[in-house]
């Protein structure tokens, strides 16, 4: 699993409709998604711009969920 980030709202919303039902997915409040490997070619098929936050770590997860729950 990869971590990745959006460019803006926008783009944030295209991939909010284009993910459910093709990958697993999770998303924080800090904008930041969680998705399978594969995910990304499907996201840049389609044009959805992103940025790679790098691998979704075991640290890297606890940081995100202490973001989520102090906001």
């Amino acid at each position: 699993m990869i971590i990745i980030r959006f460019p803006d709202m926008g783009t944030r919303r295209r991939a909010l409709g284009f993910l459910p039902g093709r990958f697993s997915f999770k998303i924080w409040a800090t904008g930041e998604m969680m998705v399978p490997t594969n995910a990304l070619a499907a996201l840049a098929r389609e044009s959805i711009g992103f940025t790679v936050a790098g691998p979704a770590t075991p640290q890297r997860l606890v940081q995100l969920q202490k973001t989520e729950v102090s906001r």
